[in-house]
């Protein structure tokens, strides 16, 4: 992601408050492609330790605020991000929100900063610190708000991680991190679920794993067969595997836990949403009427 060879004129001039994992990460990126970086930190000796790295060190978050019109904000939570803001003048500056949230906390810091006089753009990372700064990662940045700011500073911006504005709205970024990071974790617990069952058994889980990684890469394609059926209102043409089928069998699953003593915690929450949604009269469905159940769409779907 990193370019040395940035002429002087486009190495935009920024600050960073917070120097955390992953502030110093985007730090150090745009230090190595020549971008001046102004950094502050409530823990000054975390902020320190890039001076020597070529980044200046400011004494306080409105000090750091006024070296710069682009202010990168990578803070704890939300409330951080007020309180760190709240003594530095704001008017002309251009702020890009990179801490955690959720999509109603990047629209009232929007309507916040902009109401100080800012430009104001709010961002969800995808990715870890590791990754930042790092060619063919694969790390990216949702970015939204001001489009004006995006447009104006997305050179910059795409030094860390690529970039991917997602509209107007500045709860958006929010909204699709949190939504993307929603589906690896549920991934995450059939995985943790899947180990479970082999533990102890005369199967070597360095040998199980590709088995594993094959068969959800496979699956994978029904996350565009739920988008289809979303769009098209059709949850019942051409299904394959019906909840009602599905339901029926899922037995097997709970019986073979209880025979391995392994917890059923991770699967029976979304086999008792199967079993709900088919008890309503959904069986010739497939999974994707579960959503129906989760978004509040059930008495009308």
């Amino acid at each position: 992601m990193t370019d040395n060879a940035l002429s002087p004129s486009s190495r935009t001039p920024l600050t960073v408050l917070g120097t955390g994992a992953m502030g110093t990460a985007l730090v150090r990126a745009w230090l190595a492609a020549g971008h001046p970086v102004t950094v502050w930190n409530r823990t000054p000796a975390r902020a320190e330790a890039l001076a020597a790295e070529g980044a200046t060190v400011a004494a306080s978050a409105a000090e750091a605020v006024a070296a710069n019109r682009l202010v990168v904000v990578c803070l704890l939570d939300d409330a951080s991000v007020g309180e760190a803001l709240a003594p530095a003048g704001l008017t002309g500056r251009d702020v890009v929100n990179l801490t955690t949230g959720t999509p109603g906390q990047g629209r009232a810091r929007a309507a916040w900063a902009e109401a100080r006089g800012a430009r104001f753009l709010d961002g969800g990372i995808m990715a870890v610190p590791p990754m930042i700064g790092a060619a063919e990662s694969g790390a990216f940045v949702f970015y939204s708000g001001s489009a004006e700011l995006f447009e104006e500073h997305r050179a910059a911006l795409a030094v860390p991680a690529g970039t991917r504005y997602v509209g107007p709205d500045a709860g958006s970024a929010a909204l699709h991190d949190v939504a993307l990071l929603s589906g690896m974790y549920g991934m995450l617990g059939g995985i943790a679920h899947a180990f479970a069952l082999i533990r102890g058994q005369d199967i070597a889980p360095k040998e199980f794993a590709p088995l594993l990684e094959g068969w959800l890469n496979a699956m994978s394609s029904l996350v565009h067969v739920a988008a289809e059926r979303l769009e098209s209102g059709d949850f019942t043409t051409d299904v394959v595997s019906s909840l009602a089928m599905q339901v029926a069998s899922s037995g097997t699953f709970l019986g073979t836990s209880e025979e391995l003593g392994v917890s059923t915690e991770l699967l029976t929450p979304y086999l008792d949403l199967m079993r709900r949604r088919v008890e309503s009269g959904h069986g010739d469905e497939d999974n994707a009427g579960v959503i129906a159940l989760l978004d509040g769409s059930a008495a009308t779907a």
